[in-house]
């Protein structure tokens, strides 16, 4: 591996992307991009704003004049909006929601795949997201495709947002993750689809730590 490479890795969300990715990221001592965050960074930016997120031409505007800084590092990524961390700040539900709106839109996907594209050309990099081998990079190296039953990935955003100390009720968390799964599936734009030549791994049953050996494993066939 001694040239830069990139894997790409796409799935609904609860498929166990963004966490198994940062530690395969870790294993292998490259960098680890969640373009999901970038379009969250927007959202938030829009709703700081008092921007509808589902008026175009308004968003437009936001991501035009935001500056967002996005901050590789060890274990992850740290995002930044004007100059003020909001790593922690993008992960609610709103902001998640927001971010599938603002998502659909061709001047904003334009705009963040250019970044993410500069970011894979100058590093090995393990990006995840939702048109990772379908647009963002569609000669990356290594395609994987998550998926779990929508079961399991309920029980696992339920879980998560236990341990903020937070009392979900399952049936909700449910009703948003498939009208989220629709949206992401349906958009005009770059759609969430498994792209031809990706490795499907359904992750219904396993821990992060079987996700991604897993991944590791697909990796190790294809990158020499």
């Amino acid at each position: 591996m001694n040239q830069n490479f990139a894997v790409a890795v796409d799935g609904p969300a609860g498929s166990g992307k963004s966490t198994a990715a940062k530690e395969v990221a870790r294993r292998l001592g490259i960098l680890y991009i969640d373009t999901g965050a970038m379009y969250r960074t927007l959202g938030y930016a829009c709703i700081q704003q008092g921007v509808n997120p589902a008026c175009e031409a308004e968003v437009a505007s936001v991501l035009e004049k935001m500056d967002m800084q996005i901050c590789p590092q060890a274990g992850g990524q740290r995002m930044l909006l004007d100059g003020e961390d909001i790593t922690a700040a993008i992960r609610t539900e709103e902001i998640g929601k927001a971010a599938s709106v603002v998502g659909a839109y061709r001047k904003v996907r334009e705009k963040m795949v250019e970044i993410q594209q500069a970011l894979a050309k100058e590093n090995s990099v393990i990006m995840d997201g939702r048109d990772i081998g379908t647009k963002v990079l569609p000669e990356a190296q290594v395609k994987i495709y998550l998926d779990a039953s929508m079961e399991e990935r309920t029980k696992r955003r339920v879980g998560e947002l236990q341990k903020q100390g937070k009392h979900p009720d399952e049936a909700l968390v449910r009703k948003e993750m498939e009208e989220r799964d629709y949206q992401d599936t349906h958009r005009k734009y770059s759609p969430l689809r498994k792209a031809e030549d990706a490795v499907m791994i359904d992750t219904t049953g396993m821990d992060i730590a079987a996700v991604t050996e897993a991944m590791l494993s697909v990796i190790a066939k294809q990158i020499k």
